[in-house]
């Protein structure tokens, strides 16, 4: 028997002053801040990683992965509690005896704090955008988050 649920969980990912967020290549490991605009944005169907150039499946911190599976598991472990309660009342007084326990401690479900990041904006003149990007990567160059192209130095 297989319990298929549909429950949505929000994780809000906070931007900075200027209203970028940080994400983070799950190739190379780099961080890079694009705005929330842009990330929503429904003409960006992909993104490049600035510095290494190559389009990963995700750009989740490691706070949001920890959060998001804490959040998963809790909620998991809600879920099977309850059932479990079902099944001490459903059980209790028919010459059978189960007992769900205790409720199961929830993980801290800490909020994702902004980070500060030592990241300069740059402006992608083929896509008329900005990201965040490491200040070095403005002198020897980056990759547009929005196209792929490869600019060079401090153009």
């Amino acid at each position: 028997m297989f319990i298929i649920c549909d429950q949505e969980m929000e994780i809000q990912i906070p931007a900075d002053n200027d209203g970028f967020i940080l994400l983070q290549c799950s190739l190379c490991g780099e961080f890079f801040k694009l705005t929330v605009d842009d990330i929503e944005s429904d003409d960006l169907i992909e993104i490049w990683c600035p510095t290494c150039g190559l389009k990963s499946e995700d750009y989740l911190t490691e706070d949001v992965i920890e959060l998001a599976l804490k959040k998963v598991e809790n909620a998991s472990m809600d879920m099977l509690f309850k059932e479990m309660k079902k099944w001490e009342r459903k059980f209790n007084g028919n010459g059978m005896e189960f007992k769900a326990g205790k409720k199961p401690k929830k993980k801290k479900e800490d909020p994702i704090i902004s980070v500060i990041q030592a990241l300069e904006i740059k402006k992608y003149e083929c896509c008329k955008r900005e990201a965040k990007i490491k200040p070095i990567l403005k002198l020897i160059g980056s990759y547009c988050p929005f196209c792929g192209v490869n600019y060079y130095g401090n153009k």
